[in-house]
């Protein structure tokens, strides 16, 4: 018998493309070819889908960082099916074959949001990671919240700016912010690895930080900071009919010159700590691992997810974000978090498409 078909589908058209294809470079080393037959599929900052090329980069190298390599054939889903067809200049296109499962290894808008799982949804293809609603959803700090406070999950005060707030109505908005107290936090609101993202003690500050996060998304969050550590838990759906599982939860800490997790803290070595498990009371371990699959479940999450809280000086957790799909090179957060688990990273990895082969096409 054949072998199950993997696409692995990396980059995409936003500020991430480059995280995505880290974590894609760490997916391909460890699916295991003898059980999977893989295909690297490349979106390229211009939208166009190639193969990736065999000597594609996924690393940082020499400070740079990589994107997708479009010298690999040009590649098309086509919309009455799950076949991948390849098209070389000047020749006829080769089909591919059948794709069992396709492996989104990508992050923000046009990709993590939704966008790329309904594509997905309309050609029936099965694909690795939460559905429509709770990517886009999740994607969307502002909802996300709102979700996450019907759910009884506590989050902190904050202010969403949309582009015709901004325009219309900037000091109403400078005044609404400024009474979060200082200092605030300035997020895009639909985009993650920490892109955008400025901290702000001042009026000043806060206008040029708003106009930072308008550059990759016209709508923005202002939050007020909280005074606690950072702690994450990932959680996995279940191959079966028991409840969604969390890992145990790990405290994220950045080496000194960093305010705050901020893209380089994630992504270049060294940069910042984790420690797992994070030192913390018996019962608020329980209580947080319990809040990472309340909120994994409220917004009806599959694959797996991770989600980050703040806990506090007088022992209370806060809700910070959740995170569809994750940083997810071998020594990104959640995959850490799980080895620590018990469930190594090419164990991971199989999970979740073990979970894809699983799941059913369609609405579920």
């Amino acid at each position: 018998m054949s072998k199950p078909r993997v696409a692995v589908v990396f980059g995409g058209r936003n500020s991430e493309h480059a995280v995505s294809l880290m974590g894609a470079g760490s997916v391909l080393e460890a699916i295991d070819r003898s059980k999977y037959e893989v295909i690297p599929i490349g979106i390229a900052q211009d939208g166009r889908w190639v193969l990736a090329a065999s000597d594609q980069r996924y690393s940082i190298e020499a400070g740079e960082l990589p994107a997708v390599d479009t010298s690999g054939a040009a590649l098309a889903l086509p919309s009455g099916g799950s076949s991948l067809v390849a098209y070389d200049p000047g020749s006829i296109p080769v089909e591919l074959g059948s794709v069992d499962v396709v492996f989104p290894v990508m992050h923000g808008p046009f990709a993590e949001d939704g966008t790329i799982q309904g594509l997905l949804e309309m050609a029936g293809v099965r694909y690795v990671g939460s559905g429509v609603l709770a990517s886009a959803v999740g994607m969307d700090k502002a909802h996300m919240k709102t979700v996450m406070t019907a759910a009884g999950l506590p989050t902190g005060r904050y202010v969403v700016v949309r582009d015709r707030d901004w325009r219309l109505n900037r000091e109403l908005v400078l005044k609404e912010a400024e009474e979060l107290g200082w200092p605030v936090f300035v997020k895009p609101a639909r985009a993650g690895s920490s892109q955008g993202i400025s901290k702000a003690h001042d009026r000043a500050q806060l206008e040029e930080a708003v106009e930072v996060a308008r550059q990759h998304d016209p709508k923005v969050l202002i939050e007020a900071a909280i005074a606690g550590r950072e702690i994450e838990c990932a959680v996995l759906e279940s191959l079966g009919d028991e409840p969604a599982a969390a890992s145990v939860p790990g405290e994220v800490k950045v080496v000194e010159g960093h305010e705050f997790f901020d893209f380089e803290a994630k992504y270049y070595p060294d940069q910042m700590s984790l420690t797992v498990p994070a030192d913390l009371p018996a019962e608020t371990v329980e209580e947080l691992r319990a809040m990472a699959v309340r909120a994994f479940e409220a917004l009806d999450c599959e694959g797996l997810a991770r989600v980050d809280f703040f806990y506090t000086p007088d022992g209370k957790l806060i809700f910070n974000e959740i995170n569809t799909m994750p940083g997810f090179t071998a020594l990104s957060v959640a995959p850490q978090l799980w080895a620590a688990s018990g469930l190594p990273y090419p164990a991971l990895v199989d999970r979740l498409i073990q979970l894809a082969m699983n799941r059913r096409a369609g609405l579920r």
